[in-house]
């Protein structure tokens, strides 16, 4: 093994451009830079959205709403989505629920009324709708929320 057999190999890699080294080198002249204007010259820094003076599009709009920095989203489950899942369970924990697949992984849970439940079920997630709270209720089961 020597040095110039080294990945990448020679033909792999391809050779830097060559700037102003003649017409017959494709880069010769202007350097691929055009004729004139700002961005031909050296040293040129033109910040991102710039226009060369007009307003810029990011300021010519206008601003709207607000976007809560707080805010957090529940994954909905319903009931029934629940009951054909777990069918003959007696628990339904958070995990389970991520393994089923009815919401993403690591994501709060809440789950709707949305649907019937004719047995007896624990379930916890981080929060209940009042609907579903009292289906669970109602079948024998309990609502057990992850946040007081």
């Amino acid at each position: 093994m020597n040095l110039h057999e080294l990945y990448p190999f020679f033909e792999e890699t391809r050779p830097r451009k060559r700037l102003g080294r003649g017409n017959s080198s494709g880069l010769g002249k202007t350097a691929g830079k055009g004729h004139k204007g700002q961005r031909s010259r050296a040293g040129v820094s033109i910040p991102v959205g710039f226009e060369g003076g007009q307003m810029p599009l990011q300021r010519r709009l206008p601003k709207r709403g607000f976007k809560n920095p707080f805010r957090v989203e529940y994954t909905p489950v319903n009931l029934s989505q629940i009951a054909k899942h777990f069918q003959g369970a007696t628990e339904v924990t958070l995990e389970e629920l991520y393994a089923s697949g009815l919401c993403a992984k690591g994501k709060p849970v809440k789950i709707l009324g949305s649907g019937e439940i004719d047995f007896s079920l624990k379930i916890t997630a981080h929060k209940f709708s009042k609907a579903a709270a009292e289906k669970i209720a109602s079948a024998g089961g309990t609502a057990s929320s992850l946040e007081g």
